[in-house]
């Protein structure tokens, strides 16, 4: 086994193509077959899969939360992570430790798979191997990149699927038409499974409709009321977004433990009377979830609010957050964004609430330069200074 230390292992790791010579799914596909041949993958872990242009990961929060509030051990693997590789991989909501990145990413790069792994590859056969061995009950699985060909649809059937708002994002991999993203989306239902699915714009939902029917796949979808339902929680998750997120992974964990607590393992471990103030304990577990960057208020004096939108979708949703909770209110803006983003767009739908804003380059090769972002946006009227060393 190889003696790498922690930097080591991340630098091989994170300096591995981004995309690979064959889709991801046939590239896990490869890497569970090995690891199982080694040994290492003798469990198969029941889990949940969630798909989506936004919300992803606030989704994968609420349903890790109501997992832990009904006792079981949950392993969560998002991605990317804010600050922190271990952010990508945690247990019931702690992080993997640097060691057990150092060990396992060692094994990992030891072995010849017979196919290239990206980093997204080595990051998912990561969190499989851990997930194993500290023994989950459940794991709460986020796509990377569309869902059809990713990397996490090789795992097998979930419990259940989560498909979150579709909106433009990754268009040069994904497709430029809503019909096509969420085909590509859609490509995570399986035979005779079930799927939660967010309200969507009618082509895309008419796709996943489509696809749910051919799979012989039964179909949940977030209602009005369901979202109307979870505006009266107290959520830490800030955002009138995050209603219809909460209902979704809300949805999905009914469906779920109404599977888990009729199954014979329950009835031979815990009685029926568990299942008493269940929407209390989801009501709980949906108030008690964090997930930092997504519209995290860091500070009340002065204001600061955090948030990761890195798409039209997002933006909108923000700004309509925004003026919900702060209505009349102008913003300062500090803003860094990726130049494969439609920022053009990004940034026409928030400079109605824009006082003015601070640019930054993110520290990316794929990053935008605040100074041409600066330039943008004084362009469409509003005052920008580019900050340098950020």
């Amino acid at each position: 086994m190889g003696n790498l230390d922690y930097t080591q292992v991340l630098n091989k790791i994170e300096n591995t193509r981004r995309f690979g010579n064959e889709p991801g799914v046939v590239v896990t596909a490869q890497v569970i077959k090995v690891l199982r041949e080694k040994g290492k993958q003798k469990r198969i872990i029941p889990y949940i899969h969630v798909a989506g242009t936004n919300g992803k990961g606030s989704v994968c929060a609420f349903f890790s939360s109501i997992l832990k509030k009904e006792h079981m051990r949950v392993g969560t693997f998002v991605s990317p992570h804010l600050v922190d590789f271990e952010e990508r991989i945690t247990v019931d909501g702690r992080m993997i430790a640097k060691e057990d990145v150092t060990r396992l990413g060692n094994y990992l790069l030891d072995i010849d798979f017979g196919i290239g792994l990206t980093m997204f590859d080595y990051c998912l056969a990561m969190a499989l191997l851990y997930f194993e061995e500290q023994q989950c009950d459940y794991m709460v699985i986020e796509t990377g990149l569309g869902g059809r060909l990713d990397s996490t649809n090789a795992i097998g059937t979930p419990q259940c699927a989560v498909i979150t708002k579709i909106g433009y994002d990754h268009m040069a991999i994904l497709g430029s038409d809503i019909a096509d993203i969420a085909a590509e989306k859609a490509g995570i239902i399986k035979e005779n499974s079930t799927v939660v699915v967010e309200q969507q714009d009618k082509r895309a939902m008419q796709v996943i409709e489509q696809e749910a029917q051919k799979k012989h796949a039964r179909i949940i979808t977030v209602e009005q009321s369901d979202i109307a339902r979870c505006s009266g929680y107290a959520l830490r998750l800030c955002g009138t977004f995050q209603w219809e997120n909460a209902a979704a992974a809300e949805l999905a964990a009914r469906y779920v433990l109404g599977k888990h607590y009729s199954g014979p393992e329950y009835e031979k471990t815990g009685p029926k009377s568990e299942k008493t103030n269940l929407n209390d304990r989801i009501k709980s577990a949906l108030e008690e979830a964090v997930w930092p960057g997504r519209m995290e208020i860091v500070s009340k004096e002065p204001f600061l609010l955090v948030d990761g939108a890195h798409n039209s979708n997002g933006v909108d949703a923000l700004r309509e957050s925004l003026m919900q909770m702060y209505p009349g209110e102008k913003f300062c803006f500090f803003m860094g964004v990726m130049a494969d983003k439609d920022y053009d767009v990004m940034i026409r739908e928030i400079l109605p609430l824009a006082e003015e804003f601070y640019t930054v380059t993110p520290d990316s090769d794929r990053a935008l330069q605040a100074s041409h972002l600066a330039d943008f946006i004084r362009k469409e009227g509003v005052e920008a200074t580019e900050l340098s060393g950020v």
